[in-house]
């Protein structure tokens, strides 16, 4: 079909509608009925359209394989819970630490082993920190900043083994596939991690905050008197008094999901490649990720068996951690079928006809700029990057900027909003966790947040000029 202006008016109705009902399933779902009612205009046949992009999207093999992947992970990660790894690591970490040092080095060490979601680092970080509030002497909202920037911002730039990446590389599949473009959307994300400025910048500040920086104020709010008296026991339900305390069944998943991810995908490329780290490259890595998963599954739960758990309490902790992300599933399928109508619409030929006079040094910071206050807005960086993902990708082969920084600047503007909105569930979840206002403390992260935004902008409007 050739481009012309209805290709894009299902994306004009998804971010206003995102933006009110400050949801982004329901803009999405709207901008895919308007789009499959556009390209089949009958009472039935759109309705038959919009079911038949869904499906199709849906038994797509690699899509498939994301969503057991989600799924899976997700799944693993109520079983952990279930079985008292995390509430074990919580106590045991809280028992060592006994300075404002250690307390921050363990924010950061901890990553390498939870850093697989911002929900479950923010279960192991938080109540720890909690716990230890007198003698961090911090102000609770620096502390949760300080935890919140070990979270989604190194997340995003980890390409292994989070619940992230396969939502990630499966938005630069289809966008890719939009343009015809014949690049390998796993290394199309590998390739944009070094320019998600806004997370690089972000974290910095964090490390700031946590080792060179003093608070002008040591004085705790009642607010802050609260979370200290309180037991950090009741902070969240993963580290109940009611659930038993195991570290190792929090350790034991991760090192095996980690092991066995990096050595799946090197073998799924060894044979195709001539060097260690070209056979990375090489890799069928999403495959190799669910196949590790599933193996760290099935190794996981007999080790939870040997310590005489009970199948039964295992396989609903399992389906009930699994059930959490069928939100994000369905999200997905939202998402792919409203990327697949508006190509077929002309989506890419309209915006390679309509956006070639603006100039290519602005074409990245203005993406960026825009993608940010939408995610701000919607409080979802998920969302963000279905949404912005084939606009982005679209513009990059129309202006020829770098398409790895075009996909590291909507990859930042969504972490943007998931870091500083006080509609996303990292902001909610810490706040909840620490026993803060979620306003206010939306309020306080907004400024360096911001500062942090107009940083990355910069960066991208001189990045231009080297790439």
């Amino acid at each position: 079909m050739e481009g012309s202006w209805i290709s894009i008016l299902p994306f004009l109705v998804v971010i206003p509608i995102a933006v009110w009902t400050k949801q982004v399933l329901p803009g999405l779902l709207v901008g895919l009925l308007i789009g499959s009612y556009l390209h089949t205009p009958s009472l039935i046949g759109g309705m038959e359209t919009m079911l038949h992009y869904i499906v199709q999207a849906l038994i797509d093999k690699n899509n498939i394989e994301i969503i057991v992947f989600l799924y899976a992970f997700s799944g693993l990660i109520g079983m952990i819970k279930t079985s008292g790894g995390i509430k074990g690591f919580v106590e045991k970490a809280a028992e060592k630490i006994d300075t404002k040092k250690k307390a921050l080095l363990l924010t950061y060490v901890s990553t390498i082993g939870t850093f697989s979601a911002p929900t479950f680092r923010f279960v192991t970080i938080a109540p720890i920190m909690r716990a230890l509030l007198k003698k961090v002497k911090m102000t609770t909202k620096e502390l949760g900043f300080v935890i919140e920037t070990t979270a989604t911002p190194i997340i995003v730039l980890i390409p292994v083994a989070t619940a992230f990446v396969g939502y990630m590389v499966s938005i630069i599949q289809i966008s890719l596939q939009n343009q015809k473009i014949m690049e390998d959307p796993y290394t199309m994300f590998i390739k944009s991690i070094p320019y998600n400025f806004f997370a690089f910048v972000i974290i910095l500040v964090g490390i700031y905050l946590s080792f060179f920086h003093h608070s002008k104020s040591n004085a705790p709010t009642q607010i802050e008197t609260e979370a200290e008296e309180e037991d950090w026991h009741t902070c969240h339900p993963a580290v109940s008094k009611d659930l038993p305390s195991k570290p190792w069944n929090l350790l034991v998943p991760l090192i095996l999901v980690i092991v066995l991810t990096l050595f799946l995908t090197w073998w799924s490329g060894h044979t195709k490649a001539n060097s260690f780290f070209g056979a990375f490259i090489k890799a069928d890595v999403l495959q190799a990720m669910v196949v590790s998963l599933l193996i760290t599954i099935l190794l996981s739960a007999f080790f939870f068996l040997c310590q005489r758990f009970k199948i039964n309490d295992l396989i609903t902790s399992f389906v009930t951690g699994g059930n959490d992300l069928m939100s994000v599933v369905l999200l997905l399928s939202v998402v792919w079928g409203l990327s697949s109508v508006a190509e077929d619409l002309g989506f890419s030929l309209f915006i390679t006809a309509h956006s070639g006079w603006i100039p290519q040094m602005f074409v990245t910071p203005l993406l960026f700029l825009f993608g940010a206050a939408v995610s701000y807005f919607i409080g979802s960086a998920w969302g963000t990057w279905g949404i912005l993902m084939p606009l982005g990708v679209s513009i990059a082969s129309v202006s020829g900027v770098s398409l790895p920084l075009i996909i590291g600047a909507v990859f930042a503007s969504g972490s943007f909003g998931a870091f500083s909105s006080p509609l996303s569930d990292d902001t909610n979840t810490i706040a909840k966790i620490l026993n803060l206002s979620v306003v206010d403390y939306a309020r306080y992260k907004l400024k360096p947040a911001l500062i942090a935004a107009v940083i990355a902008a910069v960066l991208y409007t001189a990045t231009i000029f080297f790439i």
